[in-house]
């Protein structure tokens, strides 16, 4: 725990069974405003709305994987590396 695992079974040769079905695409409708969507595909440089809105998700759990670890890190002191150590 306390380690980055979002897209870790990414990282692997083969993707897992788990890896699989999670990834695995379902149609779905939702009413968004398209002015957003290209707003966000813009700036993620998206070729599709598809892939905006895929990013975009990919971000939100990649800021709660900050947040996390940032959260774990509360009162760690963090001292510069010795620089005779190079």
């Amino acid at each position: 725990m306390g380690l980055c695992t979002y897209g870790e079974e990414f990282r692997m040769a083969r993707k897992s069974i788990a890896a699989s079905t999670r990834d695995r695409k379902v149609p779905r409708t939702y009413r968004l405003a398209p002015g957003k969507v290209a707003a966000a595909q813009r700036v993620l440089r998206a070729s599709t709305a598809t892939e905006a809105i895929e990013t975009a998700l990919d971000l939100v759990l990649f800021r709660r994987e900050l947040v996390s670890g940032t959260r774990a890190m509360l009162g760690v002191r963090i001292t510069p590396p010795d620089k005779t150590a190079r």
